[in-house]
């Protein structure tokens, strides 16, 4: 078991990543909102930054069953496991519930810089106030 305040984030990302890779469960010892701990065993598929900067794993949950995102300095410790993944991930849609379908490097890039920095709702020619 490592424990995440006695080594990097650098260090903790590439355990995950390299679970991701390998598509091996993860077990973590996770805080919640009101200080609960809890161990999960997780099936990561993605890293992502949140908006307001934090860095969130987004991961099949065991105890659950369904998808769920753990924010990374919430993690107090992890087992990364020889374990294949069991559950069924979801497949990613859009708001209106379309599926994506990613057929290029180019278009994932283009995603993702969309996600991050296109704003929230549509903005027209009547928006002055939004004008640059």
């Amino acid at each position: 078991m490592k424990h995440t305040n006695r080594q990097t984030t650098t260090c903790t990302l590439t355990d995950l990543y390299r679970a991701i890779d390998r598509q091996h469960a993860v077990t973590i010892t996770y805080l919640d909102q009101d200080g609960t701990e809890s161990i999960r065993t997780i099936e990561p598929y993605d890293i992502r930054t949140t908006k307001s900067g934090r860095i969130e794993v987004r991961a099949m949950c065991r105890l659950r069953g369904e998808a769920r995102g753990f924010l990374l300095h919430r993690i107090v410790s992890y087992t990364c496991h020889r374990i294949a993944f069991v559950l069924d991930r979801p497949e990613a849609t859009t708001t209106a519930g379309h599926v994506i379908v990613v057929r290029s490097t180019a278009q994932l890039i283009a995603r993702e810089l969309g996600r991050d920095y296109l704003p929230a709702r549509r903005i027209d020619q009547t928006q002055a106030s939004l004008a640059a």
